[in-house]
């Protein structure tokens, strides 16, 4: 039950454990654990386009720098 569970919904580990809890009680995050690990299933897979692409900073000549600069936002706004 545990590996159809986690192989058809793909949640993370902790949100498997809290929705199978009340079904079987006895289970813990441990025994969870080991049970999608021998089972093949304790990564969730990649997907594509899920992250961007990284790229190498443009080579400039010596005696120059780069500085990336971004956005933070505060409490306030």
């Amino acid at each position: 039950m545990v590996v159809a569970f986690r192989g058809h919904t793909l949640l993370p580990l902790d949100d498997c454990l809290y929705a199978l809890q009340p079904t079987i009680p006895h289970l813990t995050r441990s025994s969870l654990h080991r049970c999608s690990k021998r089972h093949g299933i304790s990564r969730q897979p990649d997907v594509a386009g899920d992250k961007p692409k990284r790229q190498q900073f443009k080579r400039y000549p010596i005696g120059h720098f780069h500085i990336d600069i971004a956005e933070v936002r505060t409490e306030e706004g």
